[in-house]
C-alpha cells in the first residue's frame, strides 16, 4: 500500500511575524520552519498504513531550497522516500500548489495520498479538495479515524454535533485533523537513516509545467498588514450587580454596537 504525504514548510506557529518591506511577504529573517502541524497528522497515519501493510511512504513538498529540511524531518519518522519540487510557493496560489503536487503524485506509484487538512501559513484548507479533483480521486476531509482495506477506506470525520462515516474507493484523498493519531518523533537511528536517503529534487517545468499554470495567475496579493493592537481591557464593579449589568449592556450597546 503506497501512499504519498503532502506537506509544507511554514513557520513555527511561536513565531512572531514581521511584514517584508514589499508589503506583500513575510520577513523571514530569523524564522524558524516547521512541518505544518495538520501534515504531521497526515505522516503519522501514512506510516501506521506501511506499517500495517507495507509498501512506501512518499513525502513531498513543493517550496524553496529550506524545505528540504522538512522532508528530512519526515524521513527521519519514517517516510521512506522523498520528492522536493521546488519552487517559491509564496508566489502561487491553492490552485498553483495543487496543480504542482497533482503533477507529482501522477508520476508516482500510490494508492493513498495524504495531505493536512489546512496549512497554518495560508490556513485555505483549499490544496487537499483541489488535489483530489485534479486526480480525479473520492477524497474525506478532517479525518480523525481511518480504517484502510484492500480497495477501500473507511473515513470518521466530525461535523455539527455528529460524526459522519464515509467509505470511499482507492486511489482516495485523505485531509487530516488534529485526534487522527498522536505523531511520533524522530529517533536517532531514524536521523541517521534519513540523511542517506537521497531527495528527488523536481521543477515545474519537470513536471511538463510553466510558470503561468503556477505562478500569479488568480490571486493577487495587495498588501498585507498585521492585526491592530489590542487594547486594554476594561474593568467594571461588580459589588452592586445591577449597575454592572446596566454598565456592561450599555457598553455592548453604546460602543461595542454589538446590539
Amino acid at each position: 500500500m503506497n501512499s504519498v504525504v503532502c506537506i509544507s514548510h511554514v513557520p513555527d506557529t511561536e513565531t512572531r511575524i514581521k511584514i517584508a518591506a514589499d508589503q506583500q511577504h513575510i520577513d523571514e529573517t530569523g524564522i524558524k520552519f516547521i512541518v505544518s502541524p495538520y501534515d504531521e497528522f497526515a505522516l503519522e497515519e501514512a506510516i501506521r498504513v506501511k506499517e500495517k501493510k507495507g509498501g512506501d511512504v512518499t513525502v513531498m513538498t513543493f517550496g524553496p531550497d529550506r524545505a528540504a529540511q522538512a522532508l528530512r524531518e519526515c524521513l527521519a519518522r519514517g517516510a521512506t522516500k522523498a520528492m522536493h519540487i521546488k519552487g517559491e510557493v509564496r508566489d502561487a496560489d491553492s490552485l498553483g500548489i495543487a496543480k504542482v503536487l497533482a503533477a507529482a503524485i501522477k508520476s508516482l506509484p500510490h494508492d493513498l495520498v495524504f495531505l493536512g487538512k489546512q496549512g497554518v501559513g495560508t490556513d485555505n484548507a483549499l490544496v487537499g479538495p483541489m488535489v483530489a479533483e485534479l486526480l480525479g480521486y473520492p477524497q474525506v476531509n478532517v479525518v480523525t479515524h481511518l480504517e484502510v482495506g484492500d480497495d477501500k477506506v473507511t473515513a470518521h470525520r466530525e461535523i455539527e454535533n455528529a460524526e459522519e462515516i464515509i467509505e470511499a474507493s482507492i486511489p482516495a484523498v485523505i485531509t487530516a485533523q488534529k485526534g487522527l493519531n498522536e505523531p511520533r518523533y524522530a529517533s536517532l537511528k531514524g536521523i541517521m537513516a534519513a540523511k542517506k536517503i537521497p531527495i528527488d529534487t523536481k521543477t515545474a517545468s519537470d513536471l511538463g509545467l510553466n510558470d503561468a499554470d503556477v505562478f500569479k495567475q488568480r490571486v493577487k496579493v495587495i498588501a498585507l498588514e498585521l492585526p491592530a493592537e489590542k487594547s486594554g481591557g476594561r474593568k467594571i464593579d461588580g459589588s452592586d450587580p445591577a449597575a454592572a449589568a446596566k454598565e456592561i449592556v450599555k457598553y455592548i450597546r453604546e460602543e461595542a454596537k454589538a446590539l
